[in-house]
């Protein structure tokens, strides 16, 4: 799915007034509607229903939503902020509303704010994503007024406050904070922003029938990769197939008193398909391997307790490094000399990233495609500290160009960066997954569909997917607070049984 900015979306809004066509108020029409659908199964109409409205199309969607609401035998009072000038549909839904409720309401300072009880459902009009400013003066109170009571906040587009994009932090401008944000056709980008959680609990998108020539072909980098998005093509397995067929990962990985990350890696890159696995392992690592993944072979390292060296890379078709593999000296010198000698395409996750970032430069000296898979903290050892998550995908944006990597920067949404600019945020995996061994699960999926041969943004959106499904399944079942690296490994299976269902 593409993700828009703002003044896109206008433009795509203005497109599909003009050519499909269809009134403004007929459009906003059309929102309530979905508005209205999603609310009626959520709520009950025992509970009172508290809609703010502001001058502008937001407040109108919110009036046409009380409309429809009240029809249906829901208590609903509208409350709608004073203002020198209404937009045209906001003064249309009004005089509709106004035949169906005498509970509408004028706020023209604070006397005029209701009192609402902690079962009451406040939905926030007040203010759309086209806000470009911060809000002040009366406006302002509301919003605090909303956020200091105990009711259920839904917002409606964006929370009031919040800017599509870019928003300061910390962010000490006055914004809704809601508990569920019903947007509009697409996400906007600030949702995937961890900063803005407060204001954007829970979310979800409600098509509104924007016209598809205009979204095709209106460009954008970002992306929301949802099960539709996703290939199956790496499923269809001929009979005929033999292990040959399905690529030879080479997993380097492990240390003293880290082969459990070997194990997790190599495990995960067993399940995601892959014909052979080897594991090139420190001595001290063989018999735990030999005994926890009977399914792939094992080379060791002349070295008792890290890696010092790599084996012969021909016969392998994609290479992980830096699963528990520590920051020895030797082991820096090993990775140097894997990514200037290397033609086969990497995935370096975890220590590989720690050791590249003591000489950034080695990135200019790659001789195949690469996939790095940072945590935050990892990209900023990588790259920098920035002052915010949206400063930190731009930097991500910028280095991905720079170096042509693929970088996957994990966490909630984790995202694919690729080095033509496009950003893919990830629609799956939950807060359960932020656990140890996790990210060697993660890196062993990807390797593992990268040895299969599939082209290295396929491997690393899959990849994501797949693994931040197998995450969401394991915790429908343990759930999230037990969630475990294992049981995410366990359930690789399954997530694939979810793709071959599509």
């Amino acid at each position: 799915m593409k993700i828009f900015r703002i003044e896109q979306v206008k433009l795509i809004d203005s497109y599909t007034i003009q050519h499909e066509p269809i009134a403004s108020i007929d459009l906003m029409e059309r929102a309530a509607h979905a508005l209205f659908g999603w609310f009626r199964n959520r709520f009950h109409n025992n509970r009172k229903v508290i809609i703010f409205c502001g001058p502008g199309n937001n407040g109108g969607d919110g009036l046409a939503l009380a409309r429809m609401l009240l029809n249906v035998g829901y208590n609903v009072h509208t409350y709608y902020l004073s203002s020198k000038s209404y937009s045209e549909d906001f003064n249309t839904n009004l005089v509709r509303l106004k035949e169906s409720s005498s509970s509408i309401y004028m706020i023209n300072g604070p006397k005029d704010f209701p009192k609402i009880e902690p079962d009451d459902i406040i939905v926030d009009a007040l203010f759309g994503s086209g806000l470009s400013r911060t809000i002040e003066g009366l406006a302002a109170e509301l919003i605090s007024f909303i956020n200091s009571s105990n009711a259920f906040v839904v917002a409606i587009d964006i929370p009031s406050g919040l800017f599509g994009e870019e928003n300061p932090v910390p962010n000490s401008n006055p914004v809704v904070r809601a508990n569920y944000c019903l947007s509009l056709q697409f996400p906007k980008i600030a949702f995937f922003m961890p900063e803005n959680e407060e204001y954007v609990k829970d979310w979800r998108t409600l098509p509104i029938g924007l016209h598809p020539d205009a979204i095709e072909q209106t460009p954008s980098p970002y992306f929301y990769t949802t099960l539709s998005d996703i290939s199956t093509n790496l499923l269809n397995q001929s009979k005929f197939a033999h292990k040959g067929s399905f690529g030879h990962v080479l997993i380097m990985a492990g240390s003293y008193g880290m082969m459990g990350a070997a194990c997790l890696c190599s495990k995960a890159s067993v399940r995601s398909g892959v014909g052979l696995a080897t594991l090139f392992i420190p001595k001290c690592g063989y018999e735990i391997v030999q005994t926890a993944v009977p399914e792939a072979l094992a080379l060791t390292d002349s070295n008792d307790t890290h890696l010092t060296g790599y084996p012969d890379l021909n016969k392998f078709t994609a290479i992980c490094v830096g699963p528990g593999i520590g920051q020895d000296t030797e082991t820096a010198s090993m990775i140097s000399s894997l990514i200037k000698n290397s033609t086969k395409p990497l995935v370096i996750d975890a220590d590989g990233l720690n050791l590249i970032s003591k000489n950034i430069d080695l990135l200019q000296e790659l001789k195949a495609p690469a996939i790095l898979t940072p945590h935050p903290g990892e990209f900023d050892r990588l790259f920098g500290k920035s002052s915010s998550s949206w400063e930190q995908l731009q930097k991500a944006i910028s280095m991905a160009q720079r170096y042509g990597v693929i970088i996957v920067l994990k966490g909630a949404y984790t995202r694919v960066v690729l080095p033509n600019g496009e950003v893919h945020f990830n629609s799956t995996g939950n807060s359960g997954m932020a656990t140890g061994g996790s990210g060697d699960v993660l890196s062993g999926i990807i390797a593992g569909l990268l040895a299969r041969g599939l082209d290295p943004k396929d491997a690393a959106i899959t990849g994501v997917f797949v693994h931040g499904l197998a995450g969401d399944l394991a915790a429908d079942d343990f759930g999230k607070v037990s969630l475990c690296a294992t049981d995410i490994l366990n359930y690789i299976c399954k997530a694939f049984q979810h793709l071959t269902k599509k």
